[in-house]
């Protein structure tokens, strides 16, 4: 297999760095170890990092601080571990722009999927062991924007690319296959996370918070992305034109 892709697995106990490391790079993977932000910087610093695994809770500097400053400087995907309870650092991962989650004690087949389909993105790449998925390839146009479905990127009036982690552009493919229809926060998971319905799961509604700051005029009044009140939200491409 190929080691094009390069991993970094951040968490402060050896036993599960040293897990990781060896079932990553048993699936193909070139995967760097780090026992925390010093050593995470560094190899950021130094060269190619494609995502970053990344425990919340470690001494020193925490894994939420890192993940801002991954989301601020590199161009990386980043899902974060958290404890299997920890709803509240779930939350601030995906509003500091974490990819995904993923709680404690890790499941290695699941983590696998998750880091395929985050790293399924932007250019197309496909990842060590992954087949590769069917593309749409028709751009959608929606208010001032275009998501372009091909090569996984949101596009404004003026033709720049707008940053967009993999999780918020699932989310608005999942809407641009269905415009006009309302779609309940579950079907939504399903759709754009592959993953059921948790209680009190609020990465939706996280989601469409930044994915509204980036696509409308105004976001506290929203024309594209709009709530319906009592059962979710609905995709209205020609709302804010």
């Amino acid at each position: 297999m190929s080691k094009e892709v390069h991993l970094v697995v951040v968490d402060d106990e050896p036993d599960i760095r040293e897990m990781l490391q060896e079932y990553l790079e048993m699936q193909g993977f070139q995967v760097t170890a780090a026992d925390g932000g010093e050593a995470l910087r560094a190899i950021v610093a130094d060269g190619r990092v494609d995502l970053v695994i990344l425990d919340i809770t470690m001494p020193g500097e925490d894994g939420l601080s890192l993940a801002r400053f991954l989301r601020e400087k590199h161009d990386v995907g980043i899902i974060m571990l958290t404890g299997a309870g920890d709803i509240i650092d779930r939350i601030i991962g995906l509003e500091v722009g974490a990819d995904d989650y993923l709680a404690k004690p890790v499941d290695l087949r699941e983590l696998l999927a998750r880091v395929k389909a985050v790293l399924r993105r932007a250019d197309g790449k496909i990842v060590a062991g992954a087949e590769p998925a069917k593309e749409l390839r028709d751009n959608i146009q929606f208010g001032k924007c275009t998501l372009d479905m091909a090569a996984h990127r949101l596009i404004d009036e003026r033709g720049e690319e707008v940053a967009i982690t993999a999780m918020e552009f699932d989310l608005m493919r999942a809407f641009a296959e269905r415009p006009n229809r309302v779609q309940s926060r579950d079907q939504l998971l399903e759709l754009a996370h592959n993953r059921g319905w948790e209680p009190f799961d609020r990465s939706i509604d996280i989601r469409i918070a930044r994915l509204r700051r980036k696509i409308e005029k105004n976001p506290s009044e929203p024309k594209i992305l709009k709530t319906v009140r009592g059962a979710g939200y609905v995709f209205s491409p020609d709302g804010d034109v």
